[in-house]
């Protein structure tokens, strides 16, 4: 069964200072505004979301996208539906699955009223309760699933940084990179198939060095836009981070550096029980 988590900040101060800088220049409610809000009038032309009638439903339409909405109801016509299914014609490149079976909740340990996002990125899992009473339109769902909807490849906002900041995946690797470049569909391309070898071990992030912003965020890592592309990655614990400029992108010099990065911390990992082994062995 997918994790399931609610809410929860990571005590780690690098990610931290990146997301106040990302906030410093955007508000998360803003720019949730711009991509999630529309009309009403929308209404009309909803996508509908897909009907999972049992619990084999609701895994194939999990397994089958990166990041997948499902809203767990009693009934299909509650007021909370509704607005879910508003929600779902509003955020269209995003699947929306909608169930009532009991077995299905109780398989995925959902109340009635729940709003589930599933994602692939690090196998894990939001709920939103959505429980009549509790003021949840599709205005704040939209919210919730754009602050939550993390890919194999994420690309850096004042919202999306929300939702890293939660994960429990520790190792971040950013791509800082101009998408004006006409390399761009290329890098990503290759920086995608990177980032499906380590699944749930490293979330892949896009930072567009065109975006006036994200300035700062290339500075915090010590480079110049002459340097760019460029790889940067960190551990959140502990802050360590190297950077990589790069002449190009490609899925071997994206894995060669993770796998170097994984490897210098696991080492670094092991050696903590030498000294003390050392110690004993003098003091005998």
């Amino acid at each position: 069964m997918v994790k399931r988590r609610e809410a929860g900040i990571m005590g780690t101060s690098i990610f931290t200072c990146l997301f106040i800088i990302l906030l410093t220049g955007g508000s998360p409610a803003g720019c949730a505004d711009d991509r999630g809000s529309a009309s009403h009038g929308m209404a009309g032309s909803a996508k509908k979301p897909v009907l999972l009638n049992n619990t084999e439903d609701v895994k194939a339409f999990i397994s089958g996208a990166e990041v997948a909405v499902i809203g767990f109801f009693q009934e299909l016509e509650s007021p909370e539906a509704s607005e879910f299914r508003l929600a779902a014609g509003l955020i269209p490149e995003v699947p929306f699955g909608l169930s009532t079976s009991p077995a299905a909740r109780s398989q995925y340990d959902a109340p009635a009223s729940t709003l589930a996002l599933f994602r692939r990125a690090d196998d894990d899992r939001r709920d939103l309760d959505i429980t009549d009473g509790k003021e949840v339109n599709a205005e704040k769902m939209i919210r919730f699933i754009r602050m939550n909807e993390l890919r194999l490849v994420t690309e850096y906002n004042p919202v999306t940084a929300i939702g890293l900041l939660h994960s429990s995946v520790q190792f971040h690797l950013l791509l800082i990179t101009d998408k004006r470049s006409p390399e761009h569909p290329e890098r990503m391309r290759r920086f995608r198939e990177a980032a499906e070898l380590f699944q749930g071990k490293i979330l892949f992030v896009l930072v567009d060095s065109n975006v006036k912003g994200n300035e700062r965020v290339v500075s915090f890592f010590k480079l110049k836009k002459s340097q760019l592309p460029a790889l940067a990655i960190f551990h959140t614990p502990d802050e360590e981070r190297d950077v990589l400029p790069l002449d190009e992108v490609s899925i071997e010099h994206v894995q060669d550096f993770c796998n170097v990065f994984l490897q210098r911390k696991q080492k670094k990992e092991d050696e903590p029980d030498e000294p003390e082994e050392k110690a004993v062995n003098e003091e005998l």
